[in-house]
């Protein structure tokens, strides 16, 4: 019998690697522009990974992104292709090391204990040492430092989706933003201009489209075309609606 691949999607890939990462490391799904942009907890150092099912030209240019030549461009300290082993294009991996991209190779542990009896490393090479002799002494020869001006820039809360799909879902600072919105238009009915200013959205579309007037001047109620946030982000939804307290109008909150 003809054994199948080891992943059959991209996002099945990506849900394994972040399933194997260590403790230490936070996987921030669809952010930044990277499928998974990875986060040490410790010191903040960042890995932007793109995930392909064969290491081609495609995933060491998206890999690769973002960099034009701007000094002060935003940008994570290393930068990985996620591919499964033995799914690399002839000559690839050369090209993405001397480009200073990482080739992540991920593999099925069980499948291959079942098959040979040894459980190998989920993946290989191992994620960067905190220890920077490690680094600068040449032990960790897969990693190649970007040192970017900046890193790139978090989300408030890790985004509670699926990292590699096709259509991917982002957990924006433009989301955020709009279910805090939304949270108090749960909690108190309506929302008014005060309340888009003090969570920092226009409100342009809003009250044009995705909102209905109330028949109290100066007042928008949910209508049909209300962004359903909480049903795209249940989890950070919860988690912001638990800070309540934190980000809401002091009138609102008491």
């Amino acid at each position: 019998m003809t054994k199948g691949p080891d992943f059959k999607t991209e996002a099945d890939l990506c849900a394994a690697f972040v399933a194997a990462i260590p403790t230490g490391w936070t996987a921030y799904a669809e952010t930044a522009g990277f499928d998974i942009l990875l986060v040490r907890v410790d010191d903040g150092l960042q890995i932007g990974v793109e995930a392909k099912l064969k290491l081609n030209a495609e995933v060491l240019v998206q890999a690769s992104k973002e960099w034009h030549h701007d000094a002060t461009a935003e940008g994570p300290d290393f930068r990985a292709a996620l591919v499964p082993a033995g799914q690399h294009v002839k000559g690839m991996a050369e090209i993405c090391a001397k480009l200073g991209v990482t080739v992540i190779s991920m593999t099925h542990p069980e499948r291959i204990q079942e098959r040979y009896g040894w459980r190998p490393p989920a993946f290989r090479p191992d994620l960067p040492n905190k220890k920077l002799t490690a680094y600068w002494s040449g032990e960790e020869r897969g990693w190649y430092d970007w040192c970017p001006a900046k890193r790139c820039t978090l989300p408030e809360y890790v985004p509670d989706v699926g990292a590699g799909h096709s259509a991917p879902v982002a957990l924006t600072d433009w989301k955020i933003r709009a279910i805090k919105l939304l949270i108090m238009l749960e909690r108190r009915g309506f929302v008014t201009k005060t309340d888009f200013k003090h969570v920092g959205i226009d409100p342009s579309r809003w009250t044009r489209h995705w909102l209905d007037h109330s028949a109290e001047r100066g007042r928008f109620v949910r209508g049909p075309y209300t962004p359903n946030l909480k049903a795209q982000h249940p989890t950070n939804w919860a988690q912001i609606e638990a800070d309540f307290a934190k980000w809401a109008p002091a009138e609102v909150a008491a």
